[in-house]
């Protein structure tokens, strides 16, 4: 199972976040049947979720992240809680690109690099904070880089990878976020600019049976990191017949007639998980009559 680990320096000016998110974005190839290029933007945004849901102060807080563009991938939308269940939708599952010159998968390309980063938080307040800013390069770690920057005006560093098999399965998945606090000095940052060019690329570091911990003291390598907490996260959707019920409920007496009239049975699939619920004209009828009852 994936998990979180988040550490922190001996002074206190830095902190960082990171996980092995290889099962998490297996299990979301798995529901959503995605090509590689389409794997690899989507686990990487799943990924950057479970990493920012890290820094969240309640168990029943939430992050929803948005990426919006002209990219041939379309809407991705993904949320994460603060126990570290996540989940995700992509509007395209199949997407056919080149790779680069270098002969990596294009995500900048599929995601596309006119559009918007849209941040929501539910921290339990009467509205969630809402931010966005205009995409950098569609590669998401360093839109989420830019996001800190000019949102929330915090120095981060976000490394996110996902290596695809050629039989589409994935390979290895992982990323950190790193942060400097107020009151970091230019020693720190000087070291952490050294520290992370020791780590060309998160999976390629999963590859050599590194772990957590040893992203950790590379990265932190000079600072004396003391863990703060480590938790598991996974993919896990919280939908419900009641919740889909709910959702029916609101398109009204009309629509509902409509399709009890039309229809023997309804089917509902939920975009998160794939899972699909069945409603017969009995429960049509049941949801229009307790219309009619709150009126």
């Amino acid at each position: 199972m994936a998990k979180i680990v988040r550490a922190i320096s001996d002074m206190g000016g830095v902190v960082i976040s990171v996980i092995d998110s290889t099962d998490i974005v297996r299990r979301m190839e798995e529901i959503h049947k995605t090509s590689r290029v389409v794997s690899a933007a989507f686990g990487r945004l799943l990924t950057a979720s479970e990493l920012m849901a890290s820094n969240l102060k309640s168990y029943d807080d939430s992050i929803t992240l948005r990426i919006k563009a002209d990219g041939p991938i379309g809407l991705l939308t993904v949320a994460c809680d603060g126990r570290g269940n996540c989940k995700g939708f992509v509007e395209n599952n199949v997407v056919e690109l080149p790779l680069k010159a270098d002969g990596k998968l294009d995500v900048g390309t599929a995601v596309g690099k006119n559009g918007y980063l849209y941040v929501v938080k539910d921290l339990g307040m009467k509205d969630p904070y809402v931010g966005s800013i205009p995409l950098e390069s569609g590669e998401i770690a360093e839109d989420i880089t830019a996001y800190y920057a000019y949102s929330e005006q915090i120095p981060t560093v976000c490394a996110l990878g996902v290596l695809v098999n050629p039989d589409l399965s994935i390979k290895r998945a992982g990323g950190y976020l790193l942060q400097l606090l107020p009151g970091a000095t230019e020693e720190e940052i000087s070291l952490v600019e050294k520290n992370i060019k020791n780590i060309k690329s998160i999976t390629s570091f999963y590859e050599q049976d590194k772990t957590e911990y040893d992203v950790i003291n590379t990265v932190m390598d000079g600072f004396n990191p003391s863990i703060l907490d480590e938790y598991d996260c996974r993919y896990k959707c919280d939908c419900s017949k009641e919740r889909v019920e709910k959702a029916l409920i609101s398109i009204g007496k009309t629509e509902l007639e409509r399709l009890r009239d039309e229809e023997e049975q309804i089917e509902m699939t939920c975009h998160y998980c794939d899972k699909k619920y069945y409603f017969t004209k009995k429960d049509l009828t049941g949801m229009i009559n307790s219309l009619q009852k709150n009126k």
